[in-house]
């Protein structure tokens, strides 16, 4: 057990980071402190002052533990990494933004591309986002490769090197084919440069160059090329002109606004370059316990900071920052002084409130929406219900399958629905053990055995005091069960359950020619569902993911076994070692093609060693050959 009272009293007074752990030793809290001890101490002191946020948490709490640092900032620093590993749940925690769109440009290649992804890397590249509409990104990139020809080919294309025949692109004039050595790397670059400009909204500074080009064109009679550029104006203006000027300082700023309906939060960003709205971002923060606005408002700007490349010269906020470290860690983000400005009247106040009736719509827009999806999977369960006639809506629905590749390591799986969500902390897998072969029906029978089984196990525990309900797996049983096929899963099921004396309504799913789910069976009896959209719409979503989770599994253990049958051959190769070699290679093909001086490099792998894989894969391809 953890002795608190002892843990508290030798806690330092140095600066540092404290992690909460819950019963289950999951990090559920990170905190950073000035003086540890005196940070600590304060959770467990009755305090009025506490949120009921704070109360909830520590209620919550088994142990901690602490990491001291030099200083303040070093302990931010260390607590927004932490965060970001482990996300604990009383942390303000930001969605990760892979969903939303990129705008990338490969500065590490001497041609650089332009294009959208959805994936940000920490790779020397150069990104601009995340956006959340991604229509707008593909409005701006078709109008940069209508004012810019750069490629769009993914060869790998380095100056002065082999020369490649142009594609389509260079012959249609919107590439200017630099595989070809039509074009420098400098002068490629200029319109590089060009590009980053105009996507840090400095747009002014783009169209006064090509104004420039234009007249020179002019002057030289060459009227074909000013007409072309000012094309390249004209597509420039009808992106920009959507752009609103809000303010007349013409400098990079940011707005911040929180917006809060019970334990729910809105926050909206906008951020404004060169005086112009260039795009907002939205997040919503579902169950945020009472916490002060300035409290909420300066953990969203540690998270939000520390994961976008460009910090503003001014942040607008509708709270009062004093935090001291935070400013001086912004600082040090931008590269020179950043501040944290509270307005209370003017343009800078009206800004905010706008961007505060945008996060108010959010949340209004993210309600409905909610509701809506409730209203749907509620008429579902009451459609549902109604056709299979049975008493109340099935708050906890368990569907099961079974997954197995012409026959071999078949698996289990169970996922749940309850309260109208899928329940993934109450999903389990089931590796097969009885049944050897293609034989669905005995491993699903085996499969139900051992859950309700163990089910009515934990619940004689339960009753008996040996075993605590919150540490029970299996003792919630559902309200329906959905077997992944037809009459015969469902018979098999209402054999377990009736050998159990468990009584439990039972569905299986029918299915047309294309493994499409048309209707349901109970009590052998088929129903259509062609006149109940919403029930087969959940159903259907039911059976999509109980069967990902079980191809899921599947493929993990075929995965396992095929990397552990190959390397656990190998003479003088052991668990460390096959791991080791995993990590340096990342698979048994490359194991296979490594040089002996290359598998000495690996951590454990001795000469002796190195001898036994290259000696065996030699055997092994030998018998290949030979076979043939």
């Amino acid at each position: 057990m953890f002795d608190f009272e002892y843990q508290l009293s030798i806690l330092p007074k140095n600066p540092g980071v404290y992690l909460m752990k819950d019963i289950e030793g999951t990090i559920i809290y990170v905190g950073k402190a000035k003086n540890l001890s005196n940070r600590v101490r304060s959770y467990f002191r009755k305090n009025k002052s506490h949120s009921q946020k704070t109360e909830i948490m520590v209620s919550k709490v088994s142990e901690f533990e602490y990491i001291i640092t030099d200083n303040e900032m070093e302990a931010l620093i260390l607590e927004m990494n932490l965060i970001k590993k482990y996300r604990p749940r009383y942390n303000i925690l930001l969605k990760d933004d892979k969903h939303f769109p990129f705008i990338k440009i490969t500065t590490k290649e001497d041609f650089p591309r332009v294009y959208l992804t959805r994936e940000y890397k920490k790779d020397g590249n150069k990104y601009f986002g995340p956006y959340t509409d991604v229509s707008a990104v593909h409005e701006t990139l078709d109008t940069i490769k209508k004012i810019y020809p750069i490629r769009t080919c993914k060869r790998k294309i380095i100056e002065f090197g082999e020369k490649t025949k142009p594609c389509l692109n260079y012959h249609i004039g919107i590439c200017k084919a630099p595989c070809y050595g039509l074009i420098s790397k400098k002068e490629y670059g200029v319109m590089i440069e060009d590009i980053i400009r105009l996507l840090e909204g400095k747009d002014v500074l783009v169209k006064k160059e090509l104004t420039r080009q234009m007249e020179e064109a002019a002057e030289n009679l060459e009227f074909e090329k000013a007409a072309n550029i000012r094309d390249k104006i004209s597509s420039l203006d009808k992106t920009v002109v959507k752009q609103k000027v809000f303010t007349r300082s013409f400098e990079d700023e940011d707005y911040i606004a929180l917006y809060k309906e019970g334990k729910d939060v809105s926050i909206q960003v906008f951020k404004i370059r060169d005086g112009k709205l260039l795009g907002r971002k939205s997040f919503v923060f579902d169950n945020l316990e009472e916490e002060k606005d300035e409290v909420i408002i300066s953990e969203f700007i540690e998270s939000y900071y520390s994961g976008v490349e460009f910090v503003p010269k001014r942040i607008y906020t509708e709270a009062q920052i004093t935090d001291e470290v935070l400013i001086e860690w912004l600082h040090i983000r931008r590269g020179n002084k950043v501040s944290l400005v509270n307005p209370k009247i003017g343009d800078k106040f009206r800004m905010l409130n706008l961007a505060k009736s945008n996060a108010k719509l959010r949340l209004m827009q993210k309600s409905h929406k909610e509701t809506r999806k409730k209203q749907i999977n509620e008429n579902a369960l009451i459609e549902l219900s109604e056709l299979i006639e049975i008493e109340g809506l099935p708050n906890r629905i368990e569907a099961f399958d079974i997954s197995n590749i012409s026959g071999m390591d078949s698996v289990g799986t169970m996922v749940v629905y309850e309260d109208n969500k899928f329940k993934k902390s109450d999903y389990r897998r089931f590796k097969i053990k009885t049944i050897k072969g293609p034989d669905d029906y005995g491993s699903m029978r085996e499969i139900l055995y051992r859950r309700f089984r163990r089910g009515l196990k934990e619940i004689k525990e339960i009753q008996d005091s040996s075993l605590y309900y919150q540490d029970a797996k299996f003792s919630v049983f559902p309200d329906l069960i959905i077997m992944d096929g037809g009459k015969g899963q469902v018979n098999v099921c209402l054999e377990v359950l009736i050998d159990l004396n468990l009584e439990i309504p039972v569905i299986g799913l029918v299915k047309d020619d294309s493994h499409t789910t048309r209707g349901v069976i109970y009590e052998n009896i088929e129903y259509s569902l062609d006149d109940m959209r919403d029930a087969l719409l959940l159903l259907t979503k039911i059976q999509d993911e109980v069967h990902r989770f079980a191809i899921n599994y599947h493929r993990s253990l075929r995965a396992k076994s095929s990397t552990k049958s190959i390397l656990d051959n190998i003479p003088n190769i052991g668990e460390k070692r096959r791991r080791n070699l995993m990590i340096k290679f990342g698979s048994i093909k490359n194991i296979e093609k490594a040089s002996f001086e290359k598998l000495l490099e690996t951590p454990s792998i001795n000469k002796l060693a190195a001898e036994s894989i290259i000696e065996f894969f030699e055997n092994k391809n030998k018998e290949k050959s030979d076979g043939n």
